[in-house]
């Protein structure tokens, strides 16, 4: 039986939905903003990850 936590359609549909109500609230340069923070965020995240896994080695 599959773990419904790892279905890839229902997150990917997830965060579609909260990027569509986040860019209802926000005017054009905010939402460049945040969406450049967010991008950051991410790839700090990566970064770590990756980090993490080189050290664990």
């Amino acid at each position: 039986m599959k773990n419904p936590n790892c279905d890839p359609l229902a997150l990917t549909t997830t965060v579609n939905s909260l990027a569509v109500a986040i860019a209802g609230r926000l005017n054009d340069e905010e939402l460049g903003l945040v969406g450049a923070i967010l991008t950051q965020l991410g790839d700090t995240l990566e970064t770590i990850a990756a980090q993490r896994a080189i050290c664990s080695r």
